[in-house]
């Protein structure tokens, strides 16, 4: 993907100016150098479950980090030692490249890309500073293939696993500090699993179905294509067809024009812009979205199933600890720690596949979830205390 360096010893021993090294720049390098080679093993590995462009992509990506590796054995000499391992997180990304792949594994080889101390690092070239930055961007677009594809899904996953979680724990935490027995509680907490799952899975089907609806009734009329050779070429009505999708008056011209030009040639069978082709699925910039819309937000039934399984196992936790009998306060926070531990689990997934910091998204999701659950709760104890219970 880059160009080999015009003269490779450009880059080795220190620069005028520059330091010598240092038992810690060794080190450093050593380090460097480790993660360049499991890096590229990690590109190799999910290069091996692709095909066509996007393992041509990995491969090159591979390749990149190779010359990286080059880099630091040239700089290292005599002092490359034994080979080291790579750090924990690229080991982890190493072994989850080997046995699964996907856009999990992609959306972290995305997070290391970001964390490179290229720029910083003073003994490592600008181009190199320069490949770590694009080989970040070249795999949020693989991982970005991957989001669109299990983004309805995924979607309706998270928002059931995190609504059961919540909303069953706050009416678990509500009906308990209420001072109803611990058989009230586990009843009132498996009804609103029950009701609760059923109706996110009947929410989810209506709401990606009617928008499956939606998409489809923009999708232009293939057999639409049959009506081209006899439009009047003066008047050239194909135009109106490419304004009313938002191309500029004279861009929509020019490419009617064309479309009717060819048609001697390609026949009524030519479908460019009016049919399945380029034209009825196409932004003014002419990439293909109706299928792209379809794959985003998933099937229906998909979507049903995926949400009604993730919230009744999201709901199931809050329950867990009276159906294991446990009561009073120590099933309270039993069911609490629970389902702060598996906020915290929803959240880091979530930030990992949508690239942000794990982090910050499972600090989110426990405090929203804590924050509703705990208002709630004060509420359960303010009718508890007024009704006397």
């Amino acid at each position: 993907m880059h160009a080999p360096d015009p003269d490779p010893d450009a880059d080795t021993g220190p620069a005028p100016g520059r330091p010598e090294r240092t038992a810690a720049d060794v080190r450093r390098w050593r380090r460097y150098l480790a993660d360049e080679r499991s890096e590229a093993a990690v590109y190799r590995d999910l290069a091996r479950r692709r095909s066509g462009e996007e393992r041509q992509i990995l491969l090159a990506l591979a390749e990149a980090e190779r010359r990286h590796e080059q880099h630091w054995l040239d700089l290292l000499g005599d002092d490359v030692g034994h080979p080291l391992r790579g750090d924990v997180r690229t080991r982890l990304l190493g072994f989850l490249a080997r046995r699964f792949g996907g856009v999990f594994v992609l959306a972290l080889a995305q997070r290391a890309e970001s964390r490179s101390t290229y720029g910083e690092e003073e003994f490592a070239t600008a181009r190199m500073a320069a490949d770590e930055k694009i080989h970040e961007e070249v795999v949020r677009g693989l991982a970005t293939r991957g989001r669109n594809r299990l983004s309805g899904t995924f979607r309706a996953a998270v928002f059931g696993a995190n609504d059961g979680l919540v909303s069953n724990l706050a009416l678990v935490l509500g009906i308990g500090a209420s001072g109803v027995s611990s058989q009230t509680v586990l009843v009132t907490g498996l009804a609103g699993l029950l009701a609760g799952a059923l109706s996110m899975g009947a929410g989810e089907f209506v709401s990606v179905r009617s928008q499956r609806e939606l998409l489809e009734a923009s999708t232009p009329d293939p057999g639409s294509a049959r009506a081209l050779p006899d439009l009047d070429v003066d008047a050239n009505e194909l135009a109106l067809v490419y304004r009313a999708r938002g191309m500029e008056p004279d861009d929509a011209q020019e490419r009617a024009d064309r479309v009717l030009a060819s048609l001697g040639a390609a026949g009524a069978g030519d479908h460019d812009g009016i049919g399945h082709g380029s034209g009825p699925a196409e932004r003014p910039g002419g990439e293909a979205t109706a299928d792209d819309d379809h794959e985003t937000h998933g099937t229906a039934w998909g979507a049903a199933w995926s949400s009604f399984c993730f919230f009744a196992s999201g709901a199931l936790i809050p329950v867990l600890p009276y159906l294991l009998g446990l009561t009073g306060g120590q099933a309270v926070l039993v069911a609490s720690a629970l389902v702060g531990l598996s906020l915290l689990v929803t959240g880091a997934i979530t930030g990992l596949l949508s690239g942000t910091s794990p982090l910050t998204r499972a600090l989110r999701q426990l405090g929203i979830g804590f924050g509703a659950a705990g208002a709630t709760y004060a509420l359960g104890l303010l009718f508890g205390a007024s009704g006397g219970v």
